[in-house]
């Protein structure tokens, strides 16, 4: 088994519909706006950007994200990644009654030096520490979400 190798899913529902969570997903510029561990995005093109994400644990991860998907009517915004995190990552918006399930996706190898270190005891703290964080961006982005921001 490959300790630094993790794959994650997390399902959101929320009661706007796909297309209002999809305009404010597909602005990864404004993640740190309601999503309190994503510290920062520079955009490097318009593809491209980099990030600095930070949970609970005291260290930050940044990796380069590229946009390799845009699919705002089959409601998928996919994107590798590369740096501390080798990878990819999904959102997979649907209708669910009136509302959204967003399932988000990620499969990714960790290249961090600390985190390659500690992979065989830090393996459930890092999963809950990534739990954590997905909490917080659901909470942030119904917050966000029901004060009325959209796409500008």
């Amino acid at each position: 088994m490959d300790w630094s190798h993790y794959r994650f899913r997390t399902l959101w529902a929320l009661p706007m519909p796909p297309a209002t969570v999809y305009e404010v997903l597909e602005r990864a510029e404004d993640y740190p706006r309601w999503w309190p561990q994503v510290r920062e995005v520079t955009r490097l093109g318009d593809r491209t950007a980099l990030l600095r994400i930070r949970s609970a644990l005291p260290y930050d991860l940044r990796f380069t994200g590229r946009e390799v998907r845009r699919d705002p009517v089959a409601g998928v915004l996919e994107m590798e990644m590369t740096g501390d995190l080798d990878g990819w990552a999904r959102w997979t918006l649907t209708l669910a009654g009136t509302g959204t399930l967003a399932r988000y996706d990620q499969e990714v190898h960790v290249t961090k030096p600390l985190m390659r270190r500690l992979a065989v005891p830090g393996r459930p703290v890092f999963r809950a520490n990534h739990a954590l964080m997905m909490r917080a961006g659901r909470r942030g982005l119904l917050a966000y979400l029901e004060e009325g921001h959209r796409a500008v």
